[in-house]
């Protein structure tokens, strides 16, 4: 059982009435999720420690003995033992069984219902209170949209077959991907699942596939381009028109440009899913340099090279190359 006090797990105060303490509880048991967190170990823990609180502090007679005898008189009265209420190891078991909320049974149940459907099914101990009716198979589906698509957001038709009254039925469904949506995302689509009798519909989730780019590839929120421009503008300088996932842009090549050289170009990103702004493109220069050259242009650059100027970076190679074998002698 966690040593920190059960008030301050669910920011709500020590006179705060049953209705406030439900209330707290649904909105961190639904920000901390395990199914909103996938592989997220901290929000994992957090979950287990607010629900953990929520089953004593939901329940008048374990909240009185808390309230009197601190943990000490939570867990004297079972309240989650060794390893709350989620099972002796600490995994997804049962809310219920002995001891379970004076007020109603299970105490996750009464509040979620079928949101998170049979996640906590199947480890009720025995003298629990019945639950509600099964629920169905959840069904996947992946879908498949361009990066376009995942930047900009996008409404796809899907069909597919799930089990209705005993038997399988087409279906087809509207989904709305949000922009800003990432590889491996899962949209859920609530009751739309497989159904059988006497049992509530699973749920339908639909994974996301985001295709290649021929240019564009995503680094969290910001666009990466690779562009290549010929040397001869790398060393004078030239303005170069880039596709955006939207549009166009100008950028501007200054002189003396190197290769691997990152142009940033503010909120021409992906959208911050959930939240406001966007992210940026960063444009990586490479400098293209020709295998061959005309007779004219090697005449050119033959005199180029005869004027012993040396670039920045070769000169502060050599510096550096001079400096070590001084150094060695």
């Amino acid at each position: 059982m966690s040593k920190k006090d059960f008030y301050s797990i669910l920011n709500v105060s020590r006179s705060a009435t049953a209705e406030e303490i439900k209330k707290s509880y649904r909105k961190l048991a639904m920000q901390y999720h395990p199914d909103k967190n996938p592989g997220d170990k901290k929000a994992e823990e957090k979950f287990k420690e607010i629900t953990e609180a929520y089953e004593v502090l939901s329940d008048t007679k374990k909240r009185e003995m808390y309230d009197q005898f601190g943990h000490a008189g939570a867990q004297g009265f079972g309240g989650g033992g060794a390893g709350g209420p989620f099972g002796g190891a600490g995994g997804f078991g049962g809310f219920g069984g002995a001891g379970s909320s004076s007020q109603g049974g299970d105490p996750f149940q009464d509040i979620f219902g079928d949101v998170f459907g049979d996640i906590f099914g199947s480890a009720r101990g025995p003298g629990a209170r019945p639950r509600r009716p099964s629920k169905g198979t959840d069904l996947r589906y992946t879908l498949n949209i361009s990066f376009e698509e995942s930047a900009l957001g996008c409404e796809k038709v899907i069909s597919f077959m799930r089990q209705r009254g005993g038997r399988e039925e087409p279906a087809k469904l509207s989904v709305n991907v949000p922009a800003g949506v990432k590889e491996g995302q899962r949209l859920k689509l609530a009751g739309e699942g497989d159904a059988t009798a006497g049992a509530n519909a699973g749920d339908l989730y639909v994974i996301i596939n985001i295709q290649e780019h021929p240019l564009f590839k995503r680094s969290e929120n910001d666009v990466t381009l690779d562009l290549p421009i010929i040397y001869t503008d790398a060393i004078l300088g030239t303005n170069i028109e880039v596709p955006t996932l939207t549009g166009k842009a100008m950028i501007r090549i200054p002189p003396g440009t190197h290769s691997g050289q990152t142009f940033r170009l503010k909120g021409k990103g992906f959208p911050k899913l959930g939240g406001f702004g966007s992210g940026d493109m960063l444009v990586r220069i490479l400098v293209d340099t020709p295998s061959s050259l005309s007779s004219r242009q090697k005449e050119l650059m033959e005199e180029l090279a005869k004027s012993g100027e040396s670039s920045p970076l070769v000169k502060a190679f050599q510096d550096k190359v001079s400096q070590l074998m001084r150094n060695r002698k």
